[in-house]
């Protein structure tokens, strides 16, 4: 089949306006993962298996921002219909594989934060720098699988004959399951024990302390924003990937094709979790902001400050 290409020659104001907005998006997603990253990587204090995990998600992102993006915005405002051509099977192998390398590098940090909270004792023993190199390696080897084999498979968000039917269902079906449902189980699992052990911890903090009002608003405080916290992440999280998710896997009960504009919109809307990725992982944390401030500012350039405390 030959390629079919539909490109609008005299973009409209609305064209303009969406290449602006999804333009800034953008920039907005690679900022703020670069930011992470020159973190991670500069400031010693940040060196800890947790942070290389956040780099690794970092990295899936401004990749995101860098590639997914630009391929993205060209098909949503040029109308480029898919119709097995090169351009948009490279878009939709990119797209899968960095979305699912940041879905499961998310999988990764929620594993590690078990560990460290519910089982500190054997944390450093259990995640050490082996395991963490594992854990990256296997995220984006899985990433990269489902990604090239969901383009060879011949999967597609638009109609699909009736002779492929099966083949639909099944690439579909797995690619779900393994770059979706099956993370998005392990977090939510593991993100309820955490509650439930600090819950514990909390109420232990109070029986031993129950004459220190103190002691107990403190840590009445230490639970509510980790209760926040994770339920910012999961929140955010499947606010962004379960309409996509959702509408893909029962596209190919239906009969008639999703249209192209909810298939693109709830794309963006999945997209945009690398660029909110930074703000939850990162502006969360006290270190964090402070070396985006000496980062921003140019204060690195003027010395070393590799070696200094963040607050």
């Amino acid at each position: 089949m030959t390629s079919n290409y539909v490109f609008t020659t005299n973009p409209s104001i609305t064209c303009v306006l969406l290449y602006v907005l999804l333009g800034a998006l953008s920039v907005v997603t690679i900022c703020g993962n670069l930011l992470v990253i020159v973190s991670i990587m500069y400031f010693k204090q940040l060196h800890s298996p947790t942070n290389s995990l956040i780099l690794s998600l970092a990295v899936a992102d401004l990749l995101v921002g860098v590639i997914v993006f630009p391929f993205s915005m060209i098909f949503t405002v040029t109308s480029c219909w898919y119709h097995e051509g090169l351009f948009c099977k490279v878009r939709g192998t990119f797209d899968v594989m960095l979305s699912t390398a940041s879905i499961l590098n998310l999988c990764c940090i929620s594993i590690d934060r078990y560990y460290a909270v519910c089982q500190p004792l054997i944390y450093r023993s259990k995640i050490t720098d082996r395991v963490i190199g594992l854990m990256v390696l296997v995220s984006w080897g899985v990433a990269a699988l489902i990604g090239i084999g969901i383009t060879v498979a011949g999967f597609n968000q638009g109609k699909c004959e009736d002779s492929c039917l099966i083949d639909a269902l099944i690439s579909t079906t797995l690619a779900c399951i393994f770059a979706f449902y099956i993370p998005v189980i392990i977090m939510l699992s593991i993100y309820l024990k955490i509650l439930l052990v600090a819950h514990k911890q909390v109420t232990s903090i109070h029986n031993t302390t129950c004459k220190s009002t103190k002691s107990g608003a403190v840590a009445t405080k230490m639970e509510r924003k980790a209760t926040k916290t994770l339920a910012t992440v999961m929140g955010v999280f499947l606010l962004c990937w379960t309409p996509y998710f959702l509408c893909i896997t029962f596209q190919p009960l239906t009969f008639d094709s999703t249209p192209v504009a909810v298939i693109e919109t709830l794309n963006w809307l999945t997209l945009s979790n690398s660029m909110l990725n930074p703000f939850i992982y990162a502006f969360f944390y006290s270190w964090f902001r402070s070396a985006f401030k000496m980062i921003i500012s140019g204060k690195i350039f003027r010395g070393n400050f590799s070696n200094c405390k963040l607050l």
